[in-house]
């Protein structure tokens, strides 16, 4: 059964601008419903244990700016963040360094190409990539702040610990297969370092990113860190600031172009929010001001997005008309 969560316990009408408790529980509970069985997709096996994830874990919540906790089936089971952590590095260094360096230094524009394209590097000598694909997020993880890979890795860890309001920590299985893995990440990050793209050293850099990848959260966790990111930066459940609102707003649109992979304009299309996925099957959106949304299900479509989530977020989209597109004519 849904149920709201709160510091005090809201009133049954409250509401965040005009989405009720009840509203958002009806959406949570027939997107569930809706999917729960569906069998499309199938794991990542490119990463040797993210093959043995349960398949069966799915899971919803939805966390208004103002606190308030919904949330639908399995939220307790995790998964490895993956990609979805290159928004909270990237915002880390925007926080750390400011908007103009992770233009000039990273880039913030779709490459166009696949995630982990060399091709995208070499052709544009290492500019005009961004902090959500492979490329960017390596250089951003060289980039955030710190002496040596000990301290750097803190100020990740650290960030991802805010956003979450918990002590997060590593899945070490995972890491340590795509540590054993990781070739082409290196290789990655040795051309950036070519074209003087690269600010630590690149093995060591890898590495902080590969570990960043492997960061343990469920649905809850990814909730909480998109509803902080709706909430101008503030934690709505620890009540803490994480990042200012300046860094959220220039987090938002390279997550609106490049947050799902190969998909993120087709995603962009069908639900108007901001987003970010990871193979590890968490997928999580955010609508700015008013509440962030996660959901967990490890099997992904081609396109490397977990295919339950995708669609009930949409739909849970669409049953709250929460697309920002959505204007109603005065």
């Amino acid at each position: 059964m849904v149920r709201a969560q709160a510091k005090t316990q809201a009133p049954k009408a409250a509401t965040t601008g005009s989405l009720s408790d009840a509203d958002i529980e009806a959406a949570l509970t027939e997107a569930y419903n809706k999917f729960k069985d569906l069998k499309e997709g199938k794991n990542a096996d490119y990463i040797k244990e993210l093959a043995n994830v349960d398949p069966n874990i799915f899971g919803i919540v939805l966390i208004t700016t103002d606190g308030r906790v919904f949330t639908k089936g399995d939220i307790t089971s995790m998964v490895s963040i993956q990609s979805v952590s290159k928004v909270f590095t990237m915002a880390k260094v925007l926080e750390e360094q400011g908007h103009q360096a992770v233009m000039d230094k990273i880039g913030v524009d779709a490459t166009g190409m696949r995630f982990n394209s060399i091709v995208a590097v070499e052709l544009q000598r290492g500019k005009e990539i961004n902090p959500l694909v492979n490329p960017g997020a390596i250089a951003a993880s060289s980039l955030i702040g710190g002496a040596d890979s000990a301290a750097k890795w803190k100020n990740i860890m650290d960030i991802h610990n805010q956003f979450a309001g918990r002590q997060l920590s590593v899945n070490w299985p995972v890491y340590v297969s795509e540590a054993g893995d990781n070739l082409r990440n290196q290789a990655i990050a040795h051309l950036l370092k070519a074209y003087n793209r690269m600010y630590f050293d690149p093995v060591q850099a890898t590495d902080i990113y590969t570990k960043q990848c492997a960061i343990n959260v469920n649905a809850k966790d990814l909730a909480t860190m998109a509803a902080t990111l709706a909430n101008g930066g503030v934690n709505p459940v620890t009540k803490k600031k994480v990042v200012s609102p300046e860094t959220v707003m220039y987090t938002l649109p390279v997550m609106a172009t490049a947050g799902l992979y190969d998909d993120s304009g087709i995603w962009l299309y069908n639900s108007g929010l901001p987003a970010k996925s990871g193979v590890g099957g968490g997928l999580l959106a955010v609508c700015p001001g008013k509440f962030g949304i996660a959901a967990v299900s490890p099997p992904l479509d081609a396109a490397g997005n977990s295919v339950k989530s995708q669609k009930a977020i949409n739909y849970v989209v669409e049953k709250l008309k929460a697309d920002p597109y959505l204007v109603q004519p005065k």
